[in-house]
């Protein structure tokens, strides 16, 4: 057998359906091979590297399955880096396959910058952002390879691997009976010991749970869902997990620089805080980490060492391990307690703080967010892009049954929406819901081709107002309002998106308000076809509540009124009411 027959063979036994690449060169086998087995899985083409990087994150988070990319030698290489690391810092599963110039054409130990047409040594440029990185040097080695970096991108800490393979080695032929592969004997399951957790659970007066990406990443979120439940305790969320424990009564928002205030008053006011698969960096707890809920004892539970080497509080206590098991177990010791009842009047205070701070950060974009997401079906993904988009998305969106939101968390790549919710519409064959900005949307604007090409239920819903309207906040703020290169009178500028959306063959629709919202055809937002719904913000736009560098989370910008946030502060179950309604 051929070797790019064997790995297109692999990848289907592995249950991959679909691909996403651009045609190059050096793959030309891999494109062939894919083509004879078009019954089984299918490769699609995108119309940049980058686009089939962020299609594979999009398919692998939708999925659970691993997410496959791949790309030509040189720039075709070199185009994946951003998606790849999107992958590395988010922890999506992925495997990408670089083409290379045949092995006699490799620079090797000559001093020459290289040998081949467009040949670059991937494996060094990627390296500090994959788990595995390797060039295929032995066509007999190709299943070891597969199977050491598939096992790499899916266990512990799962993310991104690249393997380069040479032209001469797609091209080889090989007995697939003489093989030999890689077996992973080391188990995710280690024991451990939530013993801790349970003992502080039962002194705490005040806890609140804070969950992370790293539930989702771990495909923990019902028994996660189970546990908050069973526990009656408060809990937050990360910005990339907020779909994590939507529908829970105990939900309280997610909490960070641009978070839920009451997310953050509820945390400030905590004595007790079990974090779980959440990094904890600064856009989560603020730049001085110590005044992070200053008066709790931190529980930190994580699979990566790495990332509790990064403490919060000097006496926190981790525990490294599998959430999947640490979840199930705590599960089990809930099971055996009454904590709801132990908990019952600190939720009536957390309850009073979310009635005194609903609605109070409330803009005209959060409400259309608002409005929108009610259109929006059950059981759909949504993606959303980086900047003001991304967080009035996060804020707003009303969350209904097995609806998932996916960002780009930790390298918060603008361009990342459009190919995310293609590649997880098409893991799922869900409708997918791709939020954006004007900016964000010209990054990979070319997919709107892939969406229109292939006729996916990709609906692209863009917020315009004629800004990087991130960035233009930073300027008003530090800058004297010199609006360089974020406005029309500064450089940025948008195209006529009525007339792009028209030149792809895709429906569009435009609204101002909330009003035109609620009157947009019923069927743009929920029939199997794609659609263009321009969100036209004709005001400065803002991100509100903001935390202002150096201040504690709960204090964010605007102020609140001082006599309140003392109240807020100051609230506990002797001065609340303990009949407050459930939230």
């Amino acid at each position: 057998m051929k070797v790019s027959d064997y790995i297109v063979e692999y990848l289907i036994a592995k249950g991959v359906k679909h691909v996403f690449g651009y045609p190059g060169g050096m793959v030309t086998h891999l494109m062939d091979s894919f083509s004879k087995y078009e019954n089984k899985i299918a490769a699609h083409v995108t119309y940049h590297e980058q686009g089939a990087a962020f299609a594979a994150c999009g398919y692998a988070q939708e999925s659970g399955n691993i997410g496959v990319a791949y790309a030509t030698s040189g720039p075709g290489a070199t185009n994946l880096i951003t998606g790849i690391c999107d992958a590395y810092f988010d922890s999506i599963p992925t495997l990408f396959i670089t083409g290379q110039v045949n092995a006699n054409e490799l620079k090797g130990n000559y001093g020459v910058r290289q040998r081949g047409f467009q040949e670059t040594d991937i494996i060094s440029i990627v390296k500090s952002v994959t788990k595995y990185a390797a060039q295929i040097d032995d066509a007999n080695k190709i299943k070891y390879y597969l199977d050491y970096a598939v096992s790499e991108a899916i266990s512990g800490r799962r993310g991104p691997v690249l393997l380069d393979i040479p032209m001469n080695i797609f091209r080889a032929d090989i007995d697939v009976n003489e093989l030999e592969g890689y077996e992973n004997s080391s188990q995710n399951n280690e024991p451990i010991d939530v013993s801790g957790i349970i003992k502080e659970l039962d002194n705490a007066c005040s806890p609140v749970l804070i969950i992370g990406n790293g539930v989702k990443t771990a495909n923990a979120t019902k028994e996660m869902k189970e546990l908050v439940d069973s526990l009656g305790i408060p809990a937050v969320t990360s910005m990339i997990a907020v779909d994590a424990i939507s529908d829970s009564k105990y939900n309280y928002g997610f909490i960070g620089a641009y978070g839920d205030r009451t997310a953050n008053f509820i945390v400030a006011k905590s004595d007790l805080v079990i974090s779980i698969g959440s990094r904890l960096d600064i856009r989560q707890v603020g730049v001085k980490r110590e005044n992070f809920a200053p008066n709790a004892k931190i529980i930190r539970v994580d699979i990566d060492e790495g990332e509790l080497e990064y403490k919060v509080h000097e006496n926190e206590v981790q525990i490294r391990g599998d959430l999947r098991f640490a979840i199930k177990k705590l599960l089990g010791e809930a099971a055996k307690k009454n904590y709801k009842l132990n908990y019952s009047k600190w939720v009536g205070v957390c309850n009073v703080i979310k009635k005194k701070l609903t609605g109070i950060d409330c803009k005209l974009p959060n409400e259309m967010v608002g409005a929108i997401s009610y259109f929006i079906p059950d059981d759909s993904v949504i993606t959303t892009d980086v900047g003001q988009n991304q967080v009035w998305v996060a804020q707003s969106f009303k969350l209904k049954n097995n609806q998932r939101m996916f960002f780009s968390g930790g390298h918060g790549a603008m361009g990342y929406s459009l190919p995310a919710a293609v590649g997880a519409c098409l893991a799922s064959r869900k409708k997918a819901y791709c939020f954006t900005g004007d900016g964000g949307l010209q990054m990979n604007i070319q997919e709107l081709m892939t969406v229109a090409r292939e006729k996916l239920p990709v609906k692209i819903i863009v917020f315009n107002n004629n800004a990087l309207g991130m960035i233009r906040h930073f300027q008003e703020m530090y800058f004297n309002n010199n609006f360089y290169q974020t406005v029309p009178e500064g450089g940025f500028s948008s195209p006529d998106f009525r007339l792009i959306a028209n030149a792809y063959g895709i429906a569009y629709a435009a609204a101002t308000s909330v009003d035109d919202i609620c009157k947009l055809p019923i069927e743009l937002l929920t029939d199997d076809n794609p659609a263009f719904i321009e969100i036209i913000l004709n005001e400065n736009t803002y991100i509100f509540p903001k935390l202002e560098f150096g201040k504690p989370n709960q204090d964010q910008e605007p102020l609140l009124d001082r006599r309140l946030y003392m109240e807020l502060m100051n609230l506990n179950e002797y001065n609340v009411d303990s009949n407050i309604e459930d939230n």
